[in-house]
């Protein structure tokens, strides 16, 4: 019988595995179909678009996958849906501030899912403006650090209108203006220099320290949310310990 148990859980984490996994591909998939539609099917005439079928290729999502959403967003095929952008504002657990990104095509779905999954974790919904003053929109490109170093990344984007880089632990963070973000990410692709994404993100202007014990609250409001079909990002002002992290 630990045989049969231990496949059982192996089997469900598995299954939580994929979950997860097809979630992640449907916002990805989602966000190529909105940049087209936004900028255009062109990816070299569409930044943007081009960031989102990279990062979804970097996520392992089919080629097939990723150019049907591109079509769709562009018209070259019929299908796409009418997506709607809508951030949520609110508080986790030890008074964080979270910004919940939705793009959806139901405001009432997405606003019962964002709702349901901050009640239900010991968050608070807020109103508009509650906590988006405490964060800036910026640019944001995610270089590992596997194979490069801190230096190398700033000689690479110093000049390119890169502000400032984080260390995160296994990736380095480099924060520029919106509008410089296709400069950044350009100036890292030709310094050989590999990278992960480049988005543009909210960004805490000052993070909050927590407790092992709070940071658990928070990852699962952030986990609740991420779940919901029509959340396509969270942030937050937290600053997570490395310790809780590293069980993720």
């Amino acid at each position: 019988m630990a045989g049969h148990s231990k496949w059982a859980t192996t089997k469900h984490k598995k299954a939580v595995i994929d979950a997860k996994r097809g979630k992640l591909f449907a916002k990805l998939v989602k966000n190529i179909e909105v940049s087209a539609r936004t900028g255009g099917g062109d990816p070299d005439g569409n930044p943007t678009l081009y960031d989102a079928m990279q990062k979804a290729r970097k996520n392992s999502v089919p080629a097939d996958n990723i150019e049907r959403a591109r079509k769709r967003g562009s018209g070259e095929e019929a299908g796409g849906a009418e997506w709607q952008t809508i951030l949520y504002e609110g508080y986790a657990p030890g008074g964080v501030a979270m910004l919940v990104e939705c793009l959806t095509d139901n405001r009432n779905r997405a606003a019962s899912d964002v709702r349901t999954a901050v009640n239900r974790n010991g968050g608070n919904m807020g109103d508009a403006g509650s906590v988006s003053y405490l964060f800036a929109r910026k640019g944001v490109v995610i270089v590992p650090k596997e194979k490069t170093t801190e230096d190398d990344v700033t000689l690479a984007v110093v000049e390119a209108g890169g502000e400032e880089i984080r260390d995160r632990g296994e990736y380095f963070e480099v924060v520029s203006e919106p509008g410089d973000l296709v400069d950044v990410r350009t100036a890292v692709q030709e310094a050989g220099i590999e990278y992960d994404s480049a988005d543009t993100n909210w960004v805490p202007s000052v993070e909050v320290p927590l407790d092992a014990e709070t940071a658990e609250k928070v990852l699962r409001v952030v986990d609740a949310l991420e779940d919901a079909d029509d959340v396509q990002n969270v942030f937050t002002n937290a600053d997570f310990p490395a310790e809780v992290l590293a069980e993720q």
